[in-house]
């Protein structure tokens, strides 16, 4: 007999941890699923609900990730948008929060081991049954291709300088963890190094990773370089701590801030400033 519960775990999220979570469990037979119940009741302070398929349970799942997965791409488009009609995103977002059933997402990289690929699983099978969803591969393909117009929006502030030393802060696919699976920042780097730009790599989880079969030393940025680039990718928690003039002073004249996730908002605001901020 086999009883089943599908995962829930954020990584790097306190708040929404193992003790707290809602969780889903379900079994082949009323009597594996009792007994499953039991045994998470008993480590878990979340409510426990049962399913009454060991399918529909896993369907819950990557519903859950294609859902959040299509939202993520729905803003992403629109910030591609608003960038190109000149528009704010953050204030656009902002104002349409205020209405009661605004969905808020923020636009950004998805990756990891279940939003970026629980999307797959379902069009696979989907296709096994004769049908061919759309709305989940345009989702997909629009967060897939978000590592390309990040790189694309850099590299077209600088059209007299051919080679570029950027610092990215930030490689696993979300904040504060240690988890570089399906991390799209990845993807960022490979571009990066591809066209010839000089790469430093900075985040407090990592000491090294391996990119196009090269590895590389991760740093802190207590060990930060002067450069014409700071991509700030992700937001770890240590990151927030740094202030103004820790980006400001570590830029060349003319220099280009990208905050990916608009985490230092407040660098935008600066008068007078000799350098470039950008965020999706």
């Amino acid at each position: 007999q086999v009883g089943y519960s599908p995962e829930r775990i954020n990584p790097g999220d306190k708040k929404n941890n193992f003790f707290k979570i809602n969780k889903l469990v379900s079994a082949q037979t009323i009597k594996s699923l009792n007994i499953i119940y039991k045994l998470y009741s008993s480590v878990t302070n979340g409510k426990i609900i049962k399913v009454k398929t060991i399918k529909e349970a896993e369907a819950a799942k990557v519903i859950e990730n294609t859902q959040r997965d299509i939202n993520v791409a729905l803003i992403n488009e629109f910030s591609m948008i608003f960038n190109k009609l000149n528009i704010d995103t953050k204030n656009v977002l902002k104002a349409a929060s205020s209405k009661w059933n605004f969905l808020n997402f923020e636009p950004g990289l998805v990756g990891g081991h279940c939003i970026g690929v629980d999307p797959y699983y379902l069009t696979y099978k989907s296709k096994q049954v004769g049908i061919n969803p759309k709305l989940i591969l345009a989702g997909r393909k629009t967060n897939d291709q978000m590592p390309k117009y990040i790189v694309s929006k850099i590299l077209s502030t600088f059209t007299n300088r051919k080679k570029l030393k950027i610092n990215i802060m930030g490689l696993t696919f979300k904040e504060n963890c240690a988890d570089i699976r399906n991390s799209k920042v990845l993807d960022i780097i490979k571009l990066l190094i591809d066209k010839g730009h000089n790469i430093n790599l900075y985040d407090p989880y990592l000491k090294n990773i391996v990119i196009n079969n090269r590895r590389f030393a991760v740093k802190s940025v207590k060990n930060f370089k002067k450069v014409d680039v700071i991509i700030i990718a992700v937001k770890h928690r240590q990151y927030l701590k740094l202030s103004n003039n820790f980006f400001i002073n570590n830029l060349k004249s003319n220099g280009l801030i990208f905050d990916i996730k608009t985490a230092f908002l407040k660098l935008k605001n600066i008068k007078s400033k000799n350098f470039i901020y950008l965020s999706l």
